[in-house]
């Protein structure tokens, strides 16, 4: 395999994999877009591929020739991890070392624990989160850099805050309620909605982990993907509304007792409570490192608002501050 190869593997077809395939097909780059089922959205020059990244010898035929394969997989059921990412990473693992592609991973913050008052994020930090999930991505992000100092594989990874951007949909912390913020609705906020929290838009988590990829003084680490200044909940929602010229919305928060009561039937919303401290805490990351030695600046601040918007259901605004009328393509 060479370096040089314009054959790029992405697996995980969510909201960074379709940012990614973006990004490299736009460049040129010959793209496979991987996905257990091979289907969703259209991305224009990207091949669709329906493929179970846990079969090893699979995955290992379609890395082969790949100059990178990008994991951007997120299995969906919290509860599950632990049954779903070990068969996942070990396939990802021995792909890397058979074929030789470099391993480009998008990771999380879960593995970072509460943060003191005024303290920010970097990727020095001490991984000192007890969530499962946190354990669980922080220990496989280890065993995937001890392989890159052994020798056995060439990887990096980018780990990046809750998303917001084209693509993230009602599922985003970020972007859960835009949708009916647009439609008028009551916003509802989980946690303290006026603490400063840093969100990353997906296409400079793609643009992060691509070039990160491509430059091997860069293997061997974990950056931050490029994220601007933290923005609260509140001032979040607000100013995706004002991008396409709407009023904030009446809202409300979610008192911590009936998350507790619900988070007892509720396996999912049990699943937030154990990194509810991201929330109730200032969650702030410093992704300087990676605009000055990547070269990577986050997108500005008004034109992720407008993708966030827009690509929620929002109405671009014309160029007198009104409602196009047009939902974007």
């Amino acid at each position: 395999m060479s370096q040089n190869s314009s054959y790029h593997l992405i697996l995980g077809a969510g909201p960074v994999g379709r940012a990614t395939a973006s990004l490299l097909a736009d460049r040129g780059h010959d793209v496979v877009l991987a996905s257990r089922s091979g289907t969703g959205p259209e991305v224009r020059g990207a091949r669709r591929l329906a493929l179970d990244a846990a079969d090893a010898p699979a995955l290992t035929r379609a890395a082969t020739g790949a100059a990178v394969v990008y994991n951007c997989m997120n299995p969906g059921d919290y509860t599950r991890w632990e049954i779903e990412w070990p068969p996942l990473q070990t396939a990802m693992l021995a792909a890397a070392e058979s074929t030789g592609a470099v391993l480009a991973s998008v990771s999380n913050l879960y593995m970072y624990g509460p943060q003191r008052q005024g303290s920010v994020l970097t990727p020095a930090s001490p991984e000192d989160g007890t969530d499962h999930k946190g354990v669980l991505r922080g220990s496989m992000d280890r065993e995937a850099l001890a392989a890159h100092r052994s020798g056995r594989i060439r990887t990096v990874i980018v780990r990046a805050s809750d998303y917001v951007g084209t693509g993230v949909g009602a599922n985003g912390m970020g972007t859960r309620l835009v949708p009916d913020a647009l439609a008028g609705k009551r916003a509802v906020f989980l946690g303290d909605p006026d603490l400063p929290h840093s969100w990353s838009d997906v296409a400079d988590v793609a643009a992060t982990l691509v070039t990160a990829a491509a430059a091997p003084t860069a293997h061997g680490r974990v950056w931050f993907a490029a994220t601007n200044p933290p923005r609260t909940q509140r001032e979040l929602l607000t100013e995706v509304l004002a991008a396409v010229g709407q009023p904030m919305v009446r809202t409300s928060t979610v008192p911590a007792w009936a998350l507790r009561a619900l988070g007892a039937v509720v396996p999912f919303v049990r699943e937030l409570q154990g990194v509810q401290y991201q929330f109730t805490g200032a969650w702030v990351i410093d992704s300087t490192a990676t605009e000055r030695e990547l070269g990577i600046a986050p997108t500005p601040w008004a034109e992720v608002l407008r993708r966030t918007a827009t690509g929620n259901g929002g109405r671009p605004v014309g160029p007198r501050g009104q409602a196009t009328g047009r939902r974007p393509a």
